[in-house]
Formats: C-alpha cells, structure tokens, sequence
C-alpha cells in the first residue's frame, strides 16, 4: 500500500519525498507552488527531475495539489488565469514524475447549475487541449460547504465523460468531504462503495485524502480531524481501508500533524489498520 501525508517543498521536491520516506511513508502530496495564488511559477527542472528519479528508485509515489483560487466553473478572466496556473502545475508534476494535480471541482453561485457543469468541461477542455503530458488532471469531490455541486461521485464521473480527453482525467476521493457532504455516513460505506463500483468511479481513482472529520456527517464543514481521532472514527475508517479500490490507490493525510509536527503516528496508525484487515 502507499501511504503518505501532504508535505512542504520549502527545501525543493526531492527532499520531499525524501522526508516522506524519512516519517514512514510511501507517497506524498505537494503543492507545486504557492497554493493561494495563481500567479505562475518557474521552477528547478533539475531539482524536479531528481525527485522523479529518486521516487522511482525507491517506490515512492506523488500527487500535487493545485491551487485553492482554481475554479473550474468559474467564467471569464479568472478561468483563464485558472488554466495557465493549472498548466503550470501540470508541467511540475510531470517533471517530478507525479500521478496529477489535484483541482477542487467547482464552485458555480449562478441561477443555471447546468451552465456550471458545462463550465467546468470547457474548462477541462481547455487545459487538456494545450497538454500532451502523462500527468493528470485529478477531479475532487467538495464538503458541500459552499452548495452542493461536486459532492457526488456521479458528477464526477459524468463531468470527465463529457470532456474530450477524459483519459486525461482521473479522481481523488476526499474521505472528509465525502463525510461532511453527507453522501456518506458511516454504517453506509458500502452502499456508496457499491453505487462508486456501478458508474466506474474507482476505475479512474487516483489519489485519496484520507482525513477524518471534526464536525458529525452531513454538517457541510469542511475541517479535517487526525485519522481516527474525530467524527468519522476508527471503526468506520477501518471499514472504508477494507475496500479493495481504496487499498490499491495512494492515501494521503492532509490532517493536523502529531505532537512531533509530522504525520509519523498516523502513517504508523494507518498502516496497523490495514494489518489488521490482512489478518482478518
């Protein structure tokens, strides 16, 4: 399994994945750059490159994460600064010899949610029209704290069928979200798990962000608990880690860190559970 936590680049991209290795884990996220703003970024190719050689080397896998202001559904300027910033993230995670960048889904306030969707392929379109690397863009569910667009794994799964490249589109399943949208619940996991396997949603999971939750499901907030200290629980974490699908993908903390300002106990946590259900 590759378990992992999100982790800073402050010290360049190898020395990342170095440090990931270094706390337990097998596979890290990133932000390729600075995740409030859009403004694009030249960074060290050679550094980058290194980080892809030495994951490779040593069985390391990544996953970056765009920025928070990218948003799909968006119109105008701001959705064409969302595409150069998101090409610029994409060149960075094929130079580190990452999965994808990860891109919030949308977020549409207009009366036609239907143009929101529509928005949010033509975006799609329009980044992938001007990519030919294997890095992929990586849709991710929402809290449903601001409406309920993109809470669903149907909506992702329809949203990259209407794309023209959906090749080049994969998902990342954010176990808080999905909790605090309310699609799942708990004792429920495997009704979703099932309802994901009909429409082919784990076919094209990439990346999980496996976070607990503060706040009780169905709340719409989106704040993460250390795993299997919050809402969401030991017992029903160990259930979703007895998927399948869920075990052959990268599960990436972006929890509070431990008393050490790593995610060295919960990586440990993690990989016990997922014993344990070997075993069992």
């Amino acid at each position: 399994m590759w378990i992992g936590s999100h982790v800073s680049t402050r010290r360049g991209y190898r020395e990342a994945a170095r440090f990931v290795q270094a706390i337990g884990g097998n596979a890290f996220q990133y932000f390729p750059k600075n995740p409030r703003s859009l403004q694009l970024k030249s960074f060290d190719r050679a550094d980058a490159e290194r980080c892809a050689r030495w994951c490779r080397d040593n069985g390391v896998v990544s996953v970056a994460h765009g920025p928070y202001p990218v948003n799909p559904a968006a119109e105008g300027e701001s959705a064409e600064q969302a595409v150069l910033s998101t090409l610029n993230d994409l060149a960075i995670a094929e130079a580190c010899g990452s999965i994808g960048v990860v891109v919030h889904f949308g977020i549409y306030k207009g009366r036609d949610p239907l143009q929101g969707y529509t928005n949010i392929v033509l975006w799609l379109n329009r980044v992938l029209d001007r990519w030919t690397g294997q890095a992929k863009i990586l849709l991710e569910n929402l809290a449903g704290d601001h409406g309920p667009m993109g809470t669903t794994a149907d909506e992702l799964v329809t949203v990259r069928s209407l794309c023209a490249r959906p090749e080049a589109v994969g998902f990342c399943l954010d176990t808080c979200h999905l909790f605090a949208s309310g699609q799942w619940r708990g004792p429920d996991w495997e009704a979703f798990a099932a309802r994901a396997r009909e429409i082919g949603f784990w076919d094209h999971l990439a990346a999980v962000h496996l976070n607990d939750s503060r706040y009780p499901a169905g709340s719409k907030r989106d704040r993460h608990a250390r795993f299997a200290e919050g809402e969401i629980g030991r017992k029903w974490l160990r259930k979703l880690l007895e998927t399948p699908e869920i075990r052959r993908t990268p599960l990436l903390l972006e929890t509070p860190a431990d008393e050490d300002g790593t995610h060295r106990r919960q990586i440990e946590r993690v990989r016990q559970m997922s014993k344990m259900e070997e075993a069992e």
